[in-house]
């Protein structure tokens, strides 16, 4: 008999769960990854926490890395297509070669440097082989929800970003 009424209750959760997957999943730490802070272009620290709260693209890139200089215009245009997505490029390079470069390829969403220390940071938030390009996008909880190494295919980046909002 109680074997029965726990079935029961079991299943009858399981249900549940299944038309309101994870209630408590909001409730999870985001990533720890966003608990570290990078420099911006004015040399400021600037906490990646402040983000987490809608959707967040972060890219790592460099001045001498040919598929993410290619890959940037397309960034851009995302950018512009998703306001209400937080769009990041963190630099595994020099001030200089950053701010020479933007003057060339100008970008309107947030660049952050990382310089050699970069390659660490990838690694942290799951790029083992830490080859550029890399992009993390996060959920608007600050959790990781796909990680892409390589140029990036803009029209399944659109994909993942609109599976977001």
């Amino acid at each position: 008999m109680r074997r029965r009424f726990f079935l029961q209750k079991s299943l009858l959760c399981a249900s549940l769960l299944a038309l309101h997957p994870a209630p408590w999943a909001s409730l999870l730490p985001s990533d720890p990854f966003l608990a570290q802070s990078f420099k911006n272009l004015q040399g400021e620290d600037r906490s990646l926490s402040t983000y987490i709260g809608k959707p967040l693209v972060i890219n790592f890139w460099a001045t001498w890395c040919a598929p993410c200089v290619k890959e940037m215009p397309d960034l851009q245009a995302l950018h512009e297509r998703y306001p209400d997505v937080s769009f990041v490029g963190i630099a595994v390079d020099s001030l200089d070669n950053v701010q020479e470069f933007l003057e060339r390829v100008p970008v309107s969403y947030d660049i952050l440097l990382a310089g050699s220390g970069g390659l660490k940071q990838m690694r942290s938030v799951g790029n083992k082989k830490g080859g550029l390009p890399f992009t993390v996008v996060f959920g608007s909880n600050g959790r990781v929800n796909e990680r892409i190494l390589g140029q990036i295919d803009p029209q399944k980046l659109d994909e993942v970003i609109k599976s977001q909002r």
